[in-house]
């Protein structure tokens, strides 16, 4: 796989396509390979991350909102790093308007709907909302 680095890309569609699937890899490799520098570049530091996850009565619920801080701190600690491989993590860059994206991202364990914003520093996931995925569920 080639790296590409999330820098602002001045408007080109191909490129700017290409820094969001980046910076979206760098949010999901980042988790499974505990790679704390990769999550960090991936988020911008107001991050609003969610869950909609299964109760044990059955019923779903809006989980704990977690931050750019805690993402990096729980990469940091070993992340997503025991979910064996291969992931099978594809991107879809859903639309991308004047500064701002949404991209859809289904792997093995996970499904997530993302934002992002174009900041000086690059294309930067701004809020995350996941659900297991098919058979992935701990609570079925």
């Amino acid at each position: 796989m080639t790296m590409r680095t999330a820098t602002q890309t001045g408007g080109d569609p191909a490129a700017e396509h290409m820094a969001i699937e980046q910076a979206v890899l760098d949010y999901f490799e980042g988790w499974y390979q505990a790679d704390p520098d990769r999550m960090a570049r991936a988020l911008h530091p107001d991050l609003v991350k969610r869950s909609f996850i299964r109760q044990a009565d059955g019923s779903r619920t809006l989980g704990p909102t977690r931050t750019a801080q805690y993402m990096i701190d729980a990469t940091r600690d070993g992340g997503g790093r025991d979910i064996p491989e291969p992931h099978g993590t594809t991107i879809t860059v859903d639309q991308i308007a004047d500064g701002i994206a949404s991209a859809s991202v289904t792997s093995k364990p996970y499904r997530e709907f993302l934002h992002l914003a174009r900041t000086p520093e690059g294309w930067r996931i701004v809020n995350a909302f996941w659900t297991w995925a098919d058979g992935h569920d701990p609570r079925g």
